[in-house]
Parts: C-alpha cells; sequence; structure tokens
C-alpha cells in the first residue's frame, strides 16, 4: 500500500486532487460522515494518499509477548514505549507501524490509540476515551499537509493525527488527550524493562522490517505537501521536538544534548535508527533518543516531527532557536 502511496500517487496528484476538493466527491465513500460540521477551510487542503478508506489497516487489541522471547527486531529499530502506572511497560514497533499507523489497544483500563505518520514522523499515543465514550481508530486514506487523517468507526468523524483534533463531522473541534509516550531504540527498551512486553508481528502479509520510504528524510520536500515551508532556514524534514506549541530543532538538541528551557528538560543520546532512511528499518543513520520531562522529572507528552508539519500545524508556535 505504502509502495502505491509513493510511486503513483503523486503521479495523478493534479487530476486528482481538483476533483476531490469538494467534499461531495467522498459522500459514497463517507456516507456517515457529517461533512457540514468541519474546521477545514480549504478543502485542497485534503488530498488522496493513494491508499483508500482502510487500505492500511489499523491494528485492534494486538498480541503481546515477553521481552526476552522477540528476536526479530534489531537494537537500533525505533520502538514507540508506552509506560502506565502499575502496567507492565509495552513497546510498539515502527516496523510495524510504518504498515499499519494506528494500533487500538488497552493497557490497565484505558484505552489507548498508538499512532506513527512516516509522512510527518509523528508518534503519539492518545487516550481513546472521548466525551463518554471509548473511540476505535482507522486510517481514512487521506492526508492534510502531508500528515495522517484517521477517523473513528463510531461516528465516522476525520481527526488530524500530528494535533489529536477532529476535523470533520460530529467530533470536530474535540482534542484527544496525548500521553507522555516516547521513540526509543529498541535496545534501550529491553535493557530498561527486561520483564515489559512487546508487541508481537502482527498476521498481514506486509514486509515488516523494510522502510517502504527510503531516503524519505533527506528529501528537500515532503511528499504531497501543499503548505508553506518552515521560516529560519530549518530544512523541511528537519526534525524537531514539539511540546505544546514549541519546537526545538533536533540538530541544536544534538550539539547540545540536554536543552533546559520553557520548564521542561529535553535529553538527546544515540543509538536509534531513522526509520525512514536506509531500506532496513534498523540500518538507517542516527538520530537517537529523545527524552522530555517537567520539572519535577516526569514524563511530557512531546512528539518528534518534522519541521514542515510543526510549521504547517502551529504556524503561530514558537521556534526555540536558542542564542
Amino acid at each position: 500500500m505504502h509502495t502505491f502511496r509513493l510511486a503513483f500517487a503523486a503521479a495523478f496528484f493534479l487530476v486528482f486532487n481538483s476533483a476531490s476538493a469538494d467534499p461531495n466527491f467522498w459522500r459514497h465513500e463517507w456516507p456517515e460522515t457529517d461533512f457540514s460540521v468541519t474546521s477545514i477551510d480549504n478543502w485542497v487542503e485534503i488530498m488522496s494518499g493513494g491508499p483508500p478508506k482502510d487500505g492500511i489497516p489499523a491494528l485492534d487489541d494486538p498480541q503481546l509477548i515477553l521481552v526476552a522471547d522477540e528476536k526479530r527486531i534489531g537494537d537500533r529499530e525505533a520502538v514507540i514505549t508506552v509506560e502506565i502506572q502499575g502496567e507492565r511497560p509495552r513497546a510498539y514497533p515502527i516496523r510495524y507501524l510504518t504498515w499499519h499507523e494506528i494500533v487500538n489497544d488497552e493497557i490497565g483500563g484505558v484505552p489507548v490509540a498508538v499512532t506513527f505518520c512516516p509522512l510527518c514522523n509523528s508518534g503519539i499515543t492518545f487516550d481513546r476515551r472521548v466525551k463518554g465514550r471509548v473511540l476505535s481508530f482507522g486510517v481514512s486514506g487521506k492526508l492534510r499537509f502531508s500528515d495522517m487523517v484517521m477517523y473513528d468507526r463510531e461516528t465516522q468523524s476525520w481527526w488530524q493525527q500530528a494535533i489529536g483534533e477532529g476535523i470533520v463531522g460530529e467530533m470536530t473541534g474535540v482534542q484527544l488527550t496525548a500521553l507522555p509516550t516516547w521513540m526509543e531504540s529498541w535496545g534501550e527498551y529491553r535493557e530498561r524493562n527486561p520483564d515489559g512486553l512487546v508487541m508481537a508481528q502482527p498476521a498481514w502479509p506486509r514486509q515488516y522490517g523494510r522502510n517502504p520510504y527510503v531516503g524519505y528524510d533527506s528529501s528537500r520536500r515532503p511528499f504531497l505537501y501543499n503548505g508553506e515551508l518552515p521560516p529560519h532556514d530549518i530544512p523541511a524534514l528537519m526534525r524537531v521536538v514539539r511540546v505544546g506549541d514549541r519546537a526545538w530543532t533536533l540538530q541544536r538538541l544534538m550539539d547540545e544534548g540536554q536543552i533546559v528551557e520553557a520548564g521542561v528538560t529535553i535529553n538527546w543520546a544515540s543509538g536509534q535508527a531513522s526509520a525512514l532512511d536506509h531500506y532496513g528499518i534498523g540500518e538507517g543513520r542516527d538520530v537517537g533518543t529523545v527524552r522530555v520531562r517537567d520539572a519535577w522529572g516526569k514524563d511530557v507528552p512531546h512528539d518528534v516531527m518534522f519541521a514542515f508539519a510543526f510549521h504547517a500545524f502551529y504556524p503561530d508556535g514558537e521556534w526555540m532557536l536558542g542564542r
């Protein structure tokens, strides 16, 4: 599905995008979505990423195995770590999320959606409890500013993954709660959590461990992106650490090792491979692991996303450039 997205979607972009700028074009695919309620001002921002609704299949109630039983994952491969007090830590490997993008799970009574958008490098875990109900999420097949548009199966509303906000339908304007999770290398997770859990390989015919976006994070421009590029001569696909509406470039963090600003402490350590560089997910260049904590040492919700995505979704955000 992802190979199709990259190889063919751009070729049909102009023709398809002009047609799909009208939500009436999507009503046959989304008969239960209320397109009259939306925060989208310009429908041309929404476009097809290639696969149709659920063409990238989200996962539900994944199988988990003990860390000691996992033999496929390389030490430098990225995982999203979810630690909820009183529960065993869980790791969700990017080698699987690259092909599924959303995992609906429950940890100690907390329903969560672990999400990863490869085109934005955005990995965020959300609480699925919304307005007194529990939602489950799927992949719409649509992109906005090159970021995944999710949908919930209960109301068929559309959600922007990078900001966790409803953008079309009944849930428009509703904000999901982001949990303080982070991306780290499998080696780091395994060493710290020898008795922890990890999501097992899904039973889908996918080339797990392969990166379908080879060299993407070295590109000059994002895929299917129609927004402004970042200011301050920051490369569009430079990773930035987003905390709220502030962003620190990964280059600054790598240079300094630790940044203490705006009420948070941001640390960087080498050892995590870029999942969007080499053909093999664990063979990419070292982009390191980022941890963000508050003044009391508690983990803080954050995202390590591309600069173009921060600028697109936080146009008035603050760039923390240092001296």
